[in-house]
């Protein structure tokens, strides 16, 4: 299925691309950027297009997403259910911050799987098993559907993975090589992923967190897909609705209702009280999600523009423009859910995987080029990322501009949206940055020793050079102006201003007390008035070694061909 070249790339990530980082000693993404390449241009812009991928992809779709459980379970408007969504997570955050993500995702994930392999019971059960659902599923129509054209038919290649090249909606060299890319990107790149591979104790914690991943990977097609369609099976009229009128009173979308089927299937087919915990936990899930993506949008804002815009802006001014800069966010994907929803025929999934296509090819191949070509430079990356950011903002936007007809409308969109698929896009986006950017880092001049050295895979066991320790540098006599008096130094002058700014804030100890309205939203803020503040030090990072233990790492290597075997079995299987 379509996840399960994420199966690939989760694997590459902790066996290929992360004793690259390990060996750079870097922490975050445009850390290596700017260690392999140099210059802020790449990073600056690989922020921008972060923030970007977070509206359209993460934050619109999580609360769209949520917003569809809450309207589903307590019938509430879609956007009153989004409102009551985010003041639960502004509380759920302000409580207990990301600590409470962290120790609650872990009894989160396992009450998910338990619930969804009750609900993949379930399921089954209602339709007579997997042979049930093959027989039944090409008759579950809606009973409003009028008989002439295709409108509400399910597709005839609904039950293979590898399908028609032209015809049809996942064409295979689309799957196999177009989606490959931004899974690459998303598994291998993406700050969010690769931090929490960082963070673990060694390399040998690494890969084994990524085999439960890679394993996991496995079960949507059992646990979501196949559940997702016994729900048109069970409820055709409402998860296959083909008239808009209808569909705009099922579900409030008039493109189609196909996002409600799994929420359906939970409200009507669970027991009571798993039916009450599978819906919390999903939401749940869903504000947990909300809430890394604020912190990571905000991060990505103060850390790597902000502090362009104001390099000596205080920790105080860092907080708020954070927080109040997340405020707008949420905003701005608010008014962003129309277009979701009206997006790809109403497809939520799909809608994911056109977005990520036309953004996320050009930074996936100035990765896989910086971390494997040792020619490859700034001028080149830079140029290939923005040639490639080019062709897929216009591709976006004219996607935009022209959305897909229904079925019984006729379709007059141009060429290049209409004939080319947008997993065929991402194969056109990956070559077009692939080309510029070998044919400018082959013709300009090469990159330093210290631009290579340990940040390639194949330079990752070079020896580590260390920076020599610069001597103190020793006081200079006074030099004497052409009067003949001594004139100040630089040192001096500077040293004046700091004791002149340390006799001010002794001179202003007492603070006018501020009111508790101020109080509150500092509070919210997360800025904390102290009577007196400590001198915090730099912190080192410590980086993890790429040694690992010999039996350690050759049952990890076992365990990595037996999650691949399997893979490329289910691949075969359900071709």
């Amino acid at each position: 299925m379509v996840w399960w070249p994420g199966l690939f790339s989760v694997l590459m990530l902790s066996w290929i691309f992360l004793p690259i980082y390990i060996a750079g000693q870097v922490t975050t993404m445009p850390e290596y950027l700017r260690k392999r390449f140099g210059g802020n241009r790449i990073s600056i812009t690989l922020a921008v297009l972060y923030l970007f991928i977070y509206i359209f992809t993460k934050i619109s779709v999580d609360m769209y997403a949520g917003a569809i459980f809450i309207q589903q379970s307590l019938h509430l408007d879609l956007y009153l259910a989004i409102v009551g969504l985010l003041a639960i997570t502004a509380l759920y955050t302000v409580a207990g911050g990301l600590a409470a993500v962290i120790y609650t995702d872990t009894l989160q994930t396992g009450i998910m799987l338990v619930g969804a392999f009750t609900l993949m019971g379930y399921s089954f059960a209602a339709v007579g098993g997997m042979e049930g659902l093959q027989e039944k599923y090409f008759l579950a129509l809606a009973s409003n559907r009028s008989g002439n054209g295709s409108c509400g038919l399910p597709r005839e290649d609904a039950f293979h993975i590898f399908r028609d090249p032209v015809t049809s909606d996942l064409p295979w060299p689309g799957i196999l090589f177009g989606m490959s890319v931004p899974s690459l990107w998303y598994w291998c790149t993406d700050q969010v992923i690769v931090q929490r591979s960082l963070a673990a104790k060694n390399l040998s914690h690494a890969k084994g967190g990524s085999l439960m991943a890679a394993y996991m990977k496995v079960l949507p097609l059992f646990i979501m897909v196949f559940p997702g369609m016994v729900s048109r099976v069970l409820f055709p009229d409402q998860v296959a609705c083909a008239h808009p009128e209808i569909c705009q009173q099922v579900c409030g979308n008039p493109s189609g209702c196909s996002d409600i089927a799994y929420p359906k299937l939970v409200l009507e087919l669970l027991p009571i009280g798993l039916r009450g915990l599978m819906m919390a936990v999903m939401v749940a899930a869903l504000m947990s999600s909300l809430t890394s993506i604020f912190n990571s949008a905000s991060t990505i804002f103060t850390m790597d523009l902000w502090n362009h815009i104001r390099p000596r802006a205080s920790e105080r001014e860092l907080m708020i423009v954070g927080r109040v800069f997340v405020i707008l966010l949420v905003l701005i994907s608010i008014l962003w859910i129309p277009v979701v929803q009206a997006s790809q025929g109403g497809q939520l999934f799909i809608y994911i995987q056109a977005i990520s296509s036309y953004l996320q090819p050009p930074v996936a191949v100035v990765f896989i080029l910086g971390c494997f070509w040792k020619r490859a430079n700034e001028k080149g990356a830079f140029s290939g990322l923005i040639l490639g950011l080019l062709l897929g903002l216009i591709r976006l936007v004219l996607d935009f501009i022209y959305v897909q007809p229904r079925c019984d409308q006729p379709d007059e969109r141009p060429a290049v949206v209409k004939h080319i698929h947008y997993l065929y896009f991402s194969m056109i986006l990956s070559s077009a940055t692939l080309i510029t950017m070998s044919a400018v880092s082959w013709f300009t001049e090469p990159p330093s020793k210290e631009m290579v050295s340990r940040l390639t895979w194949f330079t990752r066991h070079d020896p580590v050079v260390q920076k020599e320790q610069v001597p103190p540098a020793t006081p200079q006599p006074p030099t004497l102006s052409q009067n003949g008096t001594p004139e100040a130094t630089s040192t001096s002058i500077q040293l004046e201003i700091v004791q002149e700014n340390m006799s001010k804030t002794h001179s202003c100890d007492v603070t006018p007390k501020q009111s508790k309205v101020v109080k509150a939203i500092l509070w919210l803020c997360g800025v904390e008035n102290k009577d007196k503040e400590e001198p915090v030090g730099r912190v080192e990072p410590i980086i993890m070694s790429l040694e690992e233990n010999h039996v350690v790492k050759t049952l990890l290597d076992i365990n990595c061909i037996v999650c691949i075997t399997c893979a490329i079995f289910l691949w075969g299987y359900f071709a």
